[in-house]
């Protein structure tokens, strides 16, 4: 079954970009062929559907560290950069519209 399972992998565009539909063909002509059992089908898709969204995770975190590393290297400023900026000004407005508020007292 690991040789199957190995081989029914490897088939296709790989599990990160295969849909259910396509899994289950492919499963469905294993058993056609003889080279799976009918009752180990739904088992079989059940694993490759859960491995291909296993590896889209791992994709999908991959290219979000990479993307952070990239945008650090660029000095590109983040989300809590800009928001800790926007505080100090608002911080700075209110203390200029204060001191404007006491020069014309």
């Amino acid at each position: 079954m690991g040789d199957l399972f190995k081989k029914a992998i490897s088939l296709g565009l790989g599990l990160t970009v295969v849909s259910k539909e396509k899994v289950e063909k492919v499963v469905d002509d294993l058993v056609k062929r003889g080279e799976l059992a009918p009752e180990q089908s739904k088992a079989l898709v059940n694993r490759l559907i859960e491995r291909g969204e296993e590896e889209q995770s791992q994709i999908k975190s991959f290219i979000y560290e990479q993307v952070k590393r990239i945008l650090n290297e660029m000095d590109i400023p983040s989300k809590d950069d800009i928001s800790s900026l926007e505080q100090r000004i608002k911080a700075l407005e209110a203390k200029m519209t204060e001191l404007e508020g006491t020069r014309s007292e």
